[in-house]
């Protein structure tokens, strides 16, 4: 009797074998104990000391024990809910999840089109885009706001973004006052601290630096997140060649060194907390000293950081929908749509960053549009092929018979939806119909797109009374 069960494989692009995995992680172990790692915040030294690790200054030698504890103690999946009540992102080893990512200085103005600094409205605006796109799962603002005090402004970002989706909001800090303004606004938003904590609609981002350096700053934010039960992504890596080993393996080491001491220090201030961890492995381009973030060992490395963490069986964050390019054009496209390809096919759970542009240092909506077209035709590839028998369809086959057509099986149309992916902006009619339109190029249509975004969508309202206490805290601060 053959069993009840279905089912299809996932496309999956895989780089380390568990062989390769495990001397990574090995190797790890062993440069921390013997290496370490410099541990700029007080409170997190004597959290590693009372452990057990090798405190000398701000150096902490960390035995493996309790590296291993932390894996064990951190949450193998957790939720982030949108501010409407409804679960969104299951963050979970693969399970694949796409937004944009924080901090440019530069922002292209999508009226305009001028390079300009980032500035009040536009984290807002890039919420309500990002809202509106099928595809892209949470929100990060995408730029520094130029025109407030600086050391606010990742708050008064936060603020913009959460009245303009309801999407999960990936909110960063400068500052433990920061964080406490930020969760703030998320309380007047989720009325209390119970409801928030049950169904939080944000998680805390913060970095560590490489080589191997946490921070008095992150280490605060986080240590302070994790006290208030705010999930948390933790996210660093290293240059290969600058800020790390030039090569692949060495790279490795350096970043799951950073990811694996900061996730030690955040479970040994509060056990269970749930965290995402990180990386965006760029290699130097050794013409120019920059990083080379449209490059394709950024997509290789990540993929093989996403090996491994699905080894651990923690969450991963990595990076794809972002280029070098100076605009959205060619090189825009091609450099985003591997970087899309290979994380989607990777399994990484928050995959950030689609809008960068000229090494994260421009925020682009047109790329962030185009991207999303991109990112539905991967998902298509990531959902694979059903064989069931509903779907061989041997009955319908012995119907048409030899010579027949399928174009009017009611079969046809009943999964044709399901099956074949509908572009939103790519084209597909013959020649004349193009022309007939008056030849729109695909820039064109990202374009059209855009403004039509701008000009008709609504994000659903904060609940009543929330955007007055949002502004007294921001008047306070």
């Amino acid at each position: 009797m053959e069993a009840n069960y279905a089912a299809h494989q996932t496309p999956q692009f895989r780089v380390l074998s568990d062989r390769q995995i495990e001397r990574v992680y090995q190797a790890t172990l062993e440069c921390l104990q013997r290496t370490g790692v410099n541990v700029l915040n007080e409170e997190a030294r004597d959290l590693l000391a009372a452990a057990g690790a090798d405190v000398e200054g701000v150096r902490v030698r960390i035995p493996p024990h309790i590296i291993q504890d932390a894996v064990a103690a951190t949450p193998r999946s957790f939720t982030l809910w949108g501010r409407d009540g409804r679960p969104r992102i299951q963050v979970v080893p693969d399970r694949v999840y796409f937004g944009p990512g924080p901090t440019c200085t530069y922002f292209i103005d999508p009226e305009t089109g001028e390079r300009r600094k980032v500035r009040r409205g536009d984290p807002g605006t890039v919420a309500r885009v990002c809202d509106a796109l099928e595809n892209i799962d949470y929100v990060m603002g995408l730029g520094l706001i130029d025109d407030v005090p600086h050391h606010l402004a990742p708050v008064f970002e936060f603020a913009e973004m959460v009245a303009n989706t309801v999407k999960p909001v990936l909110p960063w800090a400068y500052s433990v006052d920061n964080v406490r303004l930020i969760y703030e606004i998320a309380l007047a938003v989720a009325g209390d601290e119970p409801s928030l904590r049950r169904r939080p609609f944000l998680a805390f981002f913060s970095t560590f630096q490489a080589p191997l350096v946490h921070t008095d700053e992150d280490l605060a934010n986080v240590l302070w997140a994790a006290e208030h039960d705010l999930p948390i992504v933790y996210l660093g890596g290293g240059t290969a060649g600058s800020t790390a080993p030039i090569t692949g393996a060495g790279l490795l080491v350096i970043y799951l060194a950073g990811a694996l001491s900061g996730l030690a220090i955040i479970q040994l201030k509060r056990r269970g907390t749930r965290v995402c961890i990180g990386g965006v492995p760029q290699p130097t381009d050794l013409r120019t000293g920059r990083p080379a973030y449209g490059g394709p060992e950024m997509s290789l490395y990540s993929a093989a950081m996403s090996d491994i963490s699905r080894y651990l069986g923690i969450p991963f964050m990595g990076t794809a929908g972002a280029s070098e390019a100076k605009v959205v054009d060619l090189q825009a496209a091609i450099e985003s749509t591997v970087q899309v390809v290979l994380s989607g096919l990777s399994g990484a759970t928050l995959i950030h960053d689609v809008g960068f542009l000229d090494c994260a240092d421009i925020g682009s909506l047109e790329m962030v549009v185009m991207t999303d077209e991109i990112i539905g035709m991967v998902r298509r590839i990531m959902r694979g092929v059903e064989v069931s028998d509903d779907t061989l369809m041997l009955d319908l086959i012995d119907r048409v018979g030899p010579g027949g057509e399928f174009l009017s099986a009611k079969e046809t149309a009943r999964r044709c939806r399901s099956e074949i992916w509908v572009p939103t902006l790519m084209d597909r009619d013959p020649w004349v119909t193009w022309q007939a339109a008056g030849a729109p190029t695909m820039l064109d249509r990202v374009r059209e797109r855009l403004r039509q975004i701008l000009a008709t969508h609504e994000p659903v309202p904060l609940p009543e009374g929330a955007a007055k206490k949002i502004a007294a805290i921001l008047k306070q601060a």
